[in-house]
């Protein structure tokens, strides 16, 4: 007979963005009417496929020989986890390149595992799953700014009434991938959108607005104000690379997109009139997790809780 604090179920998610790559193994229990996330294993390494492919098209191949390397790491943590099921998506530097294909191809024949690489509104339909949890009776302006595409959402009665994927984002901004076009069809489509539905909040996901919630020490659920996420980004552009990374302690991959990526939060909320945001510090990965365990358990009426 099972303990009550054995898991239900462990599950692990890996997402494969333009920057880094994370992988996050919870055990599933329920307590009463709840379910409760419990974070077991969390990795993140910089991979930067990004990198390569806004620049040229293309992942290189030593860049494929490390990607196939660091999944072989995680499969092998997934079974010394013994985890009951997995699910792996990419996102936008893997939609973009032109030899995702083959290195997909691949990492499937030689490890068995497969990836899903999902379009802008997957992605967002997936962060919706927990971010949906967060909200109160406000309308709000959900703003996701990964490497390489922004996704915005409208919420009103924490219902999605709106979203758009953008394929911009914080590596494609630091390199200068990006064009005014699609600067201006973001600007066109969350100002309408923001007056339309009379948006009164911002919430942010994503790991640099985390960052910079972290570093203005706000207090988990209070918002930050848009002037403090100001404070924070100019005090950080004051700060050469190294200072960055010596004296506020930064990655060396966070040090350089944190700027580019907070561009992107403060002119969304510019466009739309708002003056602070949510940061729930949950993002694709948390979302993939709740996705995996309703599948499993069709578990749709619980409410749930991610303890990290």
């Amino acid at each position: 007979m099972s303990s009550s604090t054995e898991p239900l179920i462990r599950l692990a998610a890996i997402d494969i963005g333009s920057n880094a790559v994370r992988c996050q193994i919870s055990n599933v229990f329920k307590f009463e009417d709840h379910i409760l996330f419990k974070r077991v294993e969390y990795i993140r390494y910089p991979m930067r496929l990004g990198e390569d492919v806004f620049a040229s098209g293309v992942i290189s191949k030593a860049k494929t020989e490390k990607f196939i390397k660091l999944l072989h790491a995680l499969h092998l943590l997934m079974e010394v986890h013994e985890v009951h099921d997995y699910m792996i998506c990419a996102t936008s530097a893997m939609r973009s390149a032109t030899n995702a294909h083959e290195i997909l191809h691949e990492v499937q024949k030689k490890l068995g595992l497969h990836i899903q690489v999902i379009d802008g509104t997957t992605e967002a339909d997936l962060i919706n799953l927990v971010i949906r949890q967060q909200l109160d009776d406000k309308n709000y302006l959900h703003i996701d700014v990964g490497g390489g595409s922004t996704e915005f959402n409208i919420y009103v009665n924490r219902m999605k009434v709106a979203s758009q994927s953008f394929e911009q984002g914080s590596i494609r901004h630091m390199q200068g991938e990006d064009s005014m076009e699609i600067w201006h069809a973001m600007q066109a489509w969350v100002t309408e959108n923001a007056k339309l539905h009379h948006v009164s909040r911002a919430i942010g996901t994503g790991g640099n607005i985390n960052k910079i919630y972290d570093m203005a020490r706000k207090a988990g659920g209070k918002p930050i104000f848009r002037k403090q996420i100001e404070e924070v980004v100019e005090h950080i552009s004051s700060l050469t690379m190294e200072e960055r990374v010596k004296v506020l302690l930064l990655n060396a991959d966070r040090a350089d997109v944190i700027v580019p990526a907070a561009e992107i939060y403060l002119s969304a909320m510019k466009w739309a009139h708002l003056e602070s945001m949510l940061v729930p510090q949950v993002g694709l990965k948390d979302g993939i997790l709740q996705s995996l365990y309703e599948r499993h358990q069709g578990a749709t009426h619980h409410h749930f809780k991610l303890d990290f």
